[in-house]
């Protein structure tokens, strides 16, 4: 069978498994805010209208100013760009035919952009457990490489690196002249973030790529933004389409930037929501990944391919996130979202039915 690539659009998972999808479901496989987008973005919602009218800034100004201000870098070290997938798609045609090493497992369209623009790829393998990225195994693979790959928290494990492994692996990657292109898509959930954007005034060999559709709940407009040197941001921005980022998009960023309360509320949920998920997991003997985010891997340890479980869940009209298509999982582990306790609760009854009948 051909499974779908992403979270979301869950139809199209059960039409693929060949089931007949629930009217009552919970989607665990998109890692979005439970608490949907920022009062401030629906308070003024009605007065995007008056804009539909008009091109889109294709410098995206205003956002970048409120942007450069917040991170403390200049406006020219910021590209705005349709979801964190075109500005991937934009890095895999800077990187056309190079070889591109990818740390494992990760999101699929790093791959994806690589293959296209027929680039070399391999892999760097985090170990289940405790997910360690290895350092010395890296920089012996770094040596064959032109640029790296790295999502920090990762997806789908959620485990966050702190700044002292990313200092090390930015110093790594200068040494052996590799491009490190650092996926910060979640890092905005993690309570413990340390920034490495100061890194960019100081290494020309990092890219921070940044997406504003998880923290706020706006996947259908999509807004993300990467952060360079302005010599790799004038290279991505020449392989951009005018105009690719629409005007309410850049608006609803402009606004979203004003919501540190929105911000201070999700994370102290997710991080109350997670402590009790894992505790009850552990009550239960189900294997979890010590997640930073609103997401987490989880197995039963008593069945290597989690199939039999996923099924169970997809028939109950709870739908985790497969992981088939991610190198070194194929299948073994199950991601779901972190969401609000009432949908996190049908979610632990099921498990506990799942225990029972087994």
């Amino acid at each position: 069978m051909i499974w779908p690539s992403h979270g979301s659009n869950p139809q199209y998972l059960y039409e693929a498994m060949d089931k007949q999808m629930p009217e009552e479901r919970i989607d665990f496989s998109a890692n979005i805010n439970p608490l949907g987008p920022p009062r401030e973005l629906k308070d003024r919602w009605g007065s995007l209208f008056q804009y539909i009218s008009d091109y889109p800034d294709p410098l995206a100004s205003l956002l970048k100013s409120k942007l450069a201000a917040t991170e403390g870098i200049k406006e020219t070290q910021i590209l705005v760009g349709n979801g964190g997938a075109e500005l991937i798609t934009l890095i895999g045609r800077m990187i056309a035919g190079k070889h591109a090493l990818i740390i494992q497992p990760a999101f699929s369209e790093y791959e994806e952009a690589c293959r296209v623009n027929h680039c070399t790829v391999s892999y760097h393998q985090l170990v289940p457990g405790d997910w360690d990225l290895n350092l010395e195994a890296l920089s012996e693979k770094l040596k064959a490489a032109d640029v790296v790959f790295f999502c920090n928290p990762n997806n789908p494990t959620g485990v966050y690196y702190p700044s002292a492994i990313v200092e090390e692996m930015i110093k790594k990657c200068h040494i052996h002249s590799c491009l490190l292109i650092m996926d910060e898509a979640f890092y905005d959930f993690a309570c413990d973030y340390q920034s490495i954007v100061p890194f960019i005034g100081k290494a020309s060999n990092v890219v921070v790529l940044r997406s504003m559709t998880k923290m706020f709940s706006i996947p259908g407009l999509r807004l993300g933004y990467m952060m360079a040197s302005e010599g790799l941001i004038e290279r991505a921005k020449a392989l951009k389409p005018h105009w690719s980022v629409n005007v309410l998009a850049l608006k609803a960023g402009e606004w979203c930037l004003d919501s540190e309360e929105h911000v201070r509320l999700t994370k102290n949920l997710i991080r109350q929501e997670r402590a009790r998920l894992v505790q009850f997991y552990q009550q239960l003997d189900f294997e979890v990944s010590p997640s930073s985010v609103n997401f987490y891997l989880l197995r039963d340890p008593s069945i290597d391919v989690q199939l039999p479980l996923f099924r169970f869940l997809l028939e109950k009209g709870i739908i985790p996130r497969h992981t088939m298509n991610f190198p070194g999982l194929e299948g073994k582990w199950l991601r779901f979202a972190i969401k609000g306790p009432k949908d996190n609760d049908v979610l632990m009854e099921a498990m506990r039915q799942w225990r029972k009948d087994r």
